[in-house]
């Protein structure tokens, strides 16, 4: 009866799960569909532990209630242009409990293996699964316990340099060690002769060397890609994630783990090769972490960065018919977002054609900039994708970057040897006037010059994103 009532939890747990998908899709759902998820989850928790073998409820529970205050926490005191980081290192903590489940399983394995019939039949849970396999089974057992940890490992130190480089801990720049993918093979030819040792004899060692092998490729495959490419990064890991933890579901016999794995990992996977051809980008080079760094010698940048003020800006806002506004990370640090939607609707309040232009990666993570703009009730329908807006610059009067650099470079379309070259950007240059809001003169997160500062078009406001449109409403009335 108990194992009737998991399995249906199970299955309902798993229709939420692909409805909390399926709704993150559009912004309109996307509300709902994070109350799919909660419930799912709670849902999934619950069968979980009152279901068979789950004698340590308990504590269990006790677990649950320490995870979910310092969730709690680090909800009310992240912010919003923390959000990748913080993605980042929640991989980081689903690849390290797929690396502790499987010791756990190995361990248990090697616990049971060694009992007698008798012993066998008084176990319960995992236990009891493992008694009931036979030779065969454990072997594919083994395969699964490896691979669990094998993913989990890469993800865990992969994660972990991905959140430095977000935060700005780790430095952006691509960087390999002497021998470069040569080592990252190496370390996976040796896991290929753990994984044939183990199978053979389930010994502890060949783990353990896999381990440390696993944990190399994750620091190096990410280490050796540039910050430019860091969101690519963040959804390949997503993926990744989700692999170890359908590791962890066949480990343990859970079929909703093995689900709600293949979900995350398909749809990180996915949106992983979206994001390569939005960026034009192999989707293999990112896997093996061969991209992030010049072919050669990058052309010199030519021209003067000229300064504007806020006065100006306003009445060239004031005298154009149509404004595109290009939000960006910057946007995000100086939490500018409500003051641009208030600048927004003046402007549209005197019949002014103001849209927003979203680049796939703006923001150092997918939907980030349009999380922002909801958050500050822009409204849906002016909100564009870049394949949707970057034909409309050339009859565009005024284009506002707000804090963005890379997606808005040239140099990815003139310059062969630009870290970022080929990589589809907003086309803002050829608008009638560019206005930049940035903090100074310095280098975007990848650390790239960008030739749209210096083009003739092109005025720069300094300052604080956020001061700099507040005065901007002071100019308009």
């Amino acid at each position: 009866m108990e194992f009737g009532f998991t399995t249906a939890a199970y299955v309902v747990a798993a229709v939420l799960f692909i409805l909390s998908l399926g709704g993150l899709s559009g912004q309109e759902s996307a509300k709902r569909a994070v109350w799919y998820g909660i419930a799912g989850m709670a849902l999934a928790v619950f069968a979980t532990l009152v279901g068979p073998g789950s004698g340590l409820w308990l504590l269990s529970l006790v677990l649950i209630a320490g995870g979910g205050v310092i969730g709690w926490q680090l909800a009310n005191r992240v912010q919003m242009t923390q959000m990748p980081e913080l993605v980042a290192a929640m991989h980081s903590l689903v690849g390290l409990a797929a690396v502790f489940v499987g010791f756990n399983a190995h361990i248990e394995m090697g616990n049971v293996l060694a009992m007698d019939d008798t012993a066998k039949k008084s176990l319960e849970g995992f236990a009891a699964l493992l008694a009931k396999k036979d030779a065969l089974e454990i072997s594919i057992l083994r395969v699964e316990v490896f691979l669990g940890i094998f993913i989990g490992a890469v993800t865990f130190t992969g994660s972990v340099i991905a959140y430095g480089k977000l935060a700005g801990r780790v430095g952006s720049a691509a960087t390999k060690l002497p021998g470069g993918h040569m080592l990252n093979a190496g370390a996976a030819l040796l896991s290929l002769i753990c994984l044939v040792w183990y199978f053979n004899t389930g010994g502890f060692v060949p783990l353990a060397i896999m381990t440390l092998a696993a944990l190399f490729i994750g620091y190096h495959l990410i280490m050796g890609i540039g910050g430019a490419d860091m969101p690519v990064v963040v959804s390949m890991l997503n993926s990744y994630s989700g692999w170890a933890a359908a590791a962890i579901g066949f480990s343990l016999g859970n079929d909703l783990l093995i689900v709600v794995g293949a979900l995350v990992g398909s749809s990180g996977a996915i949106l992983s090769y979206i994001m390569c051809k939005a960026m034009n980008r192999s989707f293999i080079s990112v896997i093996l972490g061969g991209f992030g760094g010049p072919a050669g010698e990058q052309m010199a940048v030519e021209g003067e960065q000229i300064a504007t003020d806020a006065a100006t800006v306003a009445a060239q806002l004031d005298d154009a018919d149509s404004v595109i506004i290009v939000p960006g990370y910057g946007m995000a640090v100086a939490q500018a977002q409500q003051a641009v939607s208030e600048l927004t609707n003046r402007l549209r309040a005197k019949g002014k054609n103001v849209r927003f232009g979203i680049h796939p990666v703006a923001g150092r993570l997918p939907g980030h900039m349009n999380v922002l703009l909801a958050e500050a009730k822009v409204p849906y329908d002016i909100v564009l994708e870049m394949d949707e807006i970057n034909d409309d610059f050339p009859e565009t009067d005024v284009v506002m970057i707000i804090g963005s650099n890379d997606i808005v470079n040239p140099a990815a379309q003139e310059d062969p040897n630009s870290p970022i070259a080929g990589m589809p950007v907003l086309e803002v240059w050829k608008a009638k006037n560019v206005i930049v809001s940035k903090r100074g003169q310095g280098t975007g997160y990848s650390g790239i010059e960008n030739p749209l500062f210096f083009k003739e078009n092109t005025r720069m406001l300094y300052g604080d994103a956020k001061d700099s449109v507040n005065q901007l409403l002071a100019n308009i009335s």
